[in-house]
């Protein structure tokens, strides 16, 4: 018989699930996608029942089910820092220990209960430490028989960083920075004082960063007070941070902002409001810093595994501009980042854990190819499911037999302006859309990155849009001399697509900056001249690239743009029902799910009662 691990991650943010079956990962996915909310962290009952039915496996037949952390070493961090910092924090201890006294105390039970909806049978649970998870999630499936691994995310159970080494099948822990210190919620602090969600605007702040002026005395003197006032940054990558301007340790919020407002000279950003210079070049000096500290940490890392490869997970590893940085320092010679780096991908490291950690099974790496599968690892409908879909909404749609025809009309649509949304596959494990869950356009197009923001995706006019790019063309538009399956590395692009900006660029309003035409592909092409690439390949998702490459026969150009398919505050879509919904209800011309090309102006009126923006919670 098979020997499948279930693997979950659950109750903070990003609740997921995993399956391994002999070794080798078979099916994932975010609980978030089935419940249709963005980060849900309910346990992933959807999920879990869906990666069941996609290995074939029943739970009672489950070898073991591995969580992704251990609660009782988080209560015990909670308890002690309650007590470092007291009186501080009175109000944060009332709000917090009812809940884990009713409930997480008692996880096992709590687990177990949900679990029993999976069906009969005793299986063991295997509770792996957080960051133990995340590094087995960095290492196990990348493509290095042995390697660094580093994790950075905001906290675990103790730690908020670690450095380890990976090889064959075993890892060990090297050193850890251990909370309230932490890089994950240094940021994230500035993510909440910028005016953006924390654990889901730290994307936001970090698009933004470009926007700061690297010239400016003002930039330079954010910098100078972050590192001086707030964070010690040592030589090893390790930081101490300064707890009097911090209240995530005991409060209801990141930061003591009296103190911030009077260190920075400007009050905290109201969400929603205009975006002024000032908290531009603030991103921007957070952005270089956080770059400095997992340099010096890479560097470490170097010097205690001598390993010549780095594998990286955590929350802060999905911080692709600094993913980029770490690469072009040339301090390892490749490196791989789990493609689901926040606590998603910890329900996949916790099954790996127990499989390889626990249970002592050998580990076999693909060659050069990573155990990914390309992060198309959740659901797939047939056209059959889809036909019925359609009906249902008595949708008028073309259906071809011939693939590569309506990869061909497709691509046509794209070169003549047209934003397209494209459902192909399996779903994408991760928080980016990779060709399966997607919205397309022609990338030469300089309106396209307006239209896609204003009136596709409904939100910030200022937020980059990704290149998707035939893998063996990346080094015509891009600096960068490897692939980007998992649109986790931010690169040039190459110095003959750019355009010189004018004088007095950077003393010009946002919008004139954005809309300025720096190379031959303005819509994916960032403010400092950079972009967030993916490399798409023949092997793992053929539909995709064979879009891409039709569309490189008609206009000479092997690159596209791609954004998730969705609207802001809305998860990625999954089904076919929520492609044509969210099809519908936004300005795109044309959606293809499967072998369905519609065409929204033969589309019959969206039957909807009430607003349905206020269906999904703003992020």
């Amino acid at each position: 018989m098979k020997k499948a691990i279930l693997g979950i991650s659950a109750y903070y943010h990003d609740s997921a699930a995993a399956i391994l079956v002999d070794g080798q990962i078979v099916a994932a996915a975010q609980e978030e996608r089935f419940t249709r909310k963005k980060h849900d962290s309910s346990f992933p009952i959807h999920a879990c029942r869906y990666v069941l039915e996609e290995s074939g496996i029943r739970y009672k037949d489950l070898a073991a089910v591995a969580f992704y952390d251990k609660p009782f070493l988080k209560f015990e961090r909670l308890l002690e820092t309650y007590h470092a910092f007291a009186p501080s924090g009175y109000l944060s201890f009332l709000a917090a220990m009812p809940v884990w006294i009713k409930e997480k105390l008692f996880m096992r039970e709590m687990l177990g209960k949900h679990l029993a909806e999976l069906g009969e049978g005793k299986v063991p649970i295997y509770y792996p430490e957080h960051h133990l998870s995340h590094a087995a999630s960095a290492f196990y499936p990348s493509p290095f028989r042995e390697a660094a691994i580093i994790t950075v995310d905001g906290v675990g159970e103790w730690a908020t960083t670690t450095i380890g080494r990976g090889h064959g099948k075993d890892i060990e822990i090297l050193s850890e920075l251990q909370f309230p210190h932490s890089v994950g919620l240094l940021y994230s602090a500035f993510t909440y004082y910028t005016g953006f969600t924390v654990n889901s605007g730290e994307y936001k702040l970090m698009g933004l960063a470009p926007y700061g002026d690297p010239d400016s005395p003002q930039t330079a003197e954010f910098k100078k007070k972050i590192t001086e006032e707030l964070v010690d940054i040592r030589k090893d990558g390790s930081i101490v941070l300064n707890m009097e301007y911090f209240e995530y340790a005991t409060g209801l919020k990141m930061a003591n902002e009296a103190k911030w407002e009077q260190l920075f000279g400007v009050p905290r950003r109201k969400g929603e409001s205009e975006i002024s210079q000032v908290y531009m070049d603030m991103a921007l000096a957070i952005q270089q810093v956080t770059e400095e500290i997992v340099i010096r940490i890479a560097c470490s890392a170097r010097q205690l595994t001598g390993c010549k490869y780095l594998v990286l997970a955590g929350g802060v590893a999905l911080n692709c501009v600094a993913n980029g940085k770490i690469l072009r320092a040339g301090i390892f010679e490749d490196l791989w980042i789990q493609p689901a780096a926040g606590d998603a991908g910890g329900a996949v490291g916790a099954a790996y854990a127990v499989w390889h950690i626990h249970a002592g099974n050998e580990r076999h790496v693909n060659g050069p190819d990573d155990a990914m599968s390309g992060s198309y690892l959740g659901p797939e409908f047939s056209d059959k499911e889809i036909n019925r879909t359609l009906q249902r909404y008595d949708a008028t749609a073309r259906h071809y037999d011939n693939f590569d025809k309506l990869a061909s009309d497709v691509a046509a649509k794209l070169a003549d302006g047209n934003v397209v949304g494209w459902f192909q596959g399996r779903m994408e494990f991760g928080p980016r859309a990779l060709g399966g869950r997607s919205i397309l356009g022609d990338a030469r197009n300089p309106e396209m990155q307006k239209k896609l923001n204003l009136k596709i995706k409904y939100r910030e006019g200022f937020r980059p849009f990704a290149p998707s790019v035939l893998e063996e063309d990346i080094e015509e538009y891009f600096d960068l001399d490897r692939q980007s399956p998992y649109m986790l590395l931010v690169a040039p692009i190459r110095e003959d697509k750019k355009i010189p900006l004018p004088d007095g660029y950077h003393e010009k309003p946002l919008y004139e900056r954005l809309y300025f035409l720096r190379s031959d592909l303005p819509s994916i092409t960032h403010i400092d001249y950079s972009a967030r690439i993916q490399s798409v390949s023949q092997k793992t998702n053929p539909r995709y690239w064979e879009l891409i490459h039709e569309f490189k026969k008609l206009t000479g150009y092997g690159v596209i743009v791609n954004t998730s398919f969705n609207v802001r505050g809305e998860p990625i879509v999954c089904t076919p029902d929520d492609a044509y919904r969210c099809f519908m209800r936004t300005e795109m011309d044309f959606l293809v799910v499967g072998n369905y090309l519609m065409d929204k102006k033969d589309q019959p009126k969206l039957a909807e009662t009430g607003d349905w923006r206020k269906e999904f919670k703003l992020d």
